[in-house]
């Protein structure tokens, strides 16, 4: 069914969606943001699925953008780029609605979109030694459609410590923001303690209280989504995006970059 990512569902209804594309430290690339997108379909639709954990296969979560296909965008006319973009933001969407409980289970790293498909989660837990990052505008770049995610998740006091600098951030402070439930040794303990639960309860009542919670807490809307396209959309159009992400692909300093 899928090509960047595999889907597992075991006999009690717990599905595993692991982001499948290790070589490129599981960066989004087109291809995995349309499935990513055909899978929350696929177990929205799916009654037997009570739960979803979200993992990345290797040693990371996900890195973020695929460099290739940000640079694919730069090069694009500006309908690709919108297309692209909304690509992005829909699967986002349709990822942080998803009438199922997501449980991310990050190891060794979550940057750019990571972060952004840690945010569209309930809950995340992490190993100790996981790294976060916001790193898009090192490359020129911004946290667009992640954005009203990630501010959703931290709030705008705390996403503001992290969502401009490309500051990498350890596994404590992505707690202290608000990303992070839990950081421990043993996830697979972790991530079961917060399955099981959900197993005790109806799925239409879990369903239904989920889409109260984001109601009620401000869900990012269309208006939001919309101008987090328009940004990403602009800035792909900046010389400084086609500068960082060039310097990026040949191991070199842009020339804003002073450190």
């Amino acid at each position: 069914m899928f090509e960047t990512l595999l889907l597992e569902t075991d006999a009690r209804g717990v599905a595993t969606l692991t982001l499948n594309r290790p070589e490129k430290r599981n960066a989004m690339s087109g291809e995995m943001i349309a499935e990513l997108h055909k899978a929350a379909d696929v177990l929205a639709a799916d009654d037997a699925v009570r739960v979803v954990i979200l993992r990345g296969a290797g040693a990371m979560f996900c890195a973020g953008g695929d460099l290739n296909w940000m640079k694919a965008q730069i090069n694009a006319d500006g309908t690709t780029r919108a297309a692209e973009a909304g690509k992005l933001a829909a699967m986002l969407g349709a990822l942080n609605t998803l009438p199922k409980p997501i449980i991310a289970r990050i190891e060794g790293a979550a940057f750019g979109g990571g972060v952004g498909l840690a945010s569209v989660c309930d809950v995340a837990v992490c190993d100790p030694q996981a790294k976060f990052g916001l790193t898009e505008t090192k490359l020129g770049l911004l946290p667009a459609t992640i954005g009203p995610y990630v501010v959703a998740r931290m709030g705008e006091g705390h996403a503001r410590r992290v969502f401009m600098s490309s500051r990498v951030f350890g596994a404590e402070e992505a707690q202290a923001l608000g990303l992070i439930a839990k950081i421990t040794d043993d996830l697979d303990a972790a991530v079961a303690a917060e399955v099981d639960p959900y197993l005790a309860c109806a799925p239409g009542a879990v369903a239904e209280a989920k889409a109260l919670a984001l109601r009620l807490g401000g869900a990012p809307g269309p208006a939001e989504v919309e101008a987090s396209i328009q940004a990403l959309v602009t800035r792909w159009d900046h010389p400084e995006a086609g500068e960082g992400v060039d310097a990026f692909l040949n191991k070199r300093k842009p020339d804003w970059a002073s450190l």
